[in-house]
């Protein structure tokens, strides 16, 4: 089994495996920011960010993600690295373009400028929320339950901000553009990888990195346009 994880192929895998599972939390986190525009008093999210700090599963899971994140991050970085020494001829002395698509072509520089967006985000949020406190994080009462106002935490960042908002933006085009090869490509690697499959998976592809790509870029564009 250890040499299966030091082998290409079981790099490879589980890389695969933590990318199916990030793409899964992607599309619940997503879905829980949401709730920002379709509730102007912060009530919805806010019962919303309560569950998922609150929920016993969601704790377990945690670091189960962070390890996921690490392992994807680290995994990517030796693969692309192996695959460019074993390469004879550099992508910048070939054309490529036929061949494949940018996204897979750049998938090192996309994460790489991802991970960036994740760690401005992580400080942003996370270090506020579960560590540092912040006084926009006042606690309020939604149903008879007091909570913290992450709503207020949120969208005290983009309102009237057009450097944040913006950077949020490109954050999810970016992320967009980085699961649109990622995710057909994981379930190639696990096996699912015959023609009549692989048609539909890079539908589906596009259709997810879409989605992901317009949904984090609205929030950010809502608060600032409507307020």
């Amino acid at each position: 089994m250890s040499n299966f994880f030091t082998a290409s192929i079981g790099r490879k895998f589980l890389m695969s495996i933590t990318g199916l599972f990030l793409m899964l939390f992607i599309l619940v986190h997503l879905t829980i920011n949401l709730l920002l525009i379709f509730d102007d008093s912060g009530d919805l999210f806010n019962k919303g960010a309560h569950f998922m700090a609150t929920n016993p599963a969601v704790k377990i899971m945690e670091p189960i993600l962070g390890l996921g994140f690490l392992i994807h991050i680290i995994w990517s970085f030796l693969i692309s690295w192996e695959n460019w020494k074993a390469r004879p001829v550099k992508y910048n002395k070939q054309d490529l373009s036929k061949a494949s698509s940018w996204s897979s072509r750049n998938m090192l520089i996309l994460g790489a400028l991802v991970l960036v967006f994740l760690v401005i985000h992580l400080y942003n949020f996370y270090l506020k929320i579960k560590i540092t406190g912040s006084p926009l994080l006042e606690h309020t009462n939604v149903g008879g339950v007091d909570m913290e106002n992450t709503y207020n935490l949120v969208s005290s960042l983009f309102i009237g901000n057009w450097f944040y908002s913006l950077l949020y933006v490109a954050g999810g085009i970016l992320l967009g553009l980085h699961v649109i090869h990622g995710f057909w490509s994981s379930f190639q690697t696990i096996g699912l990888n015959n023609q009549i499959w692989m048609k539909r998976l890079q539908t589906i592809a596009w259709v997810y990195a879409v989605v992901v790509a317009v949904g984090f870029s609205v929030i950010p564009l809502y608060f600032l346009i409507k307020f």
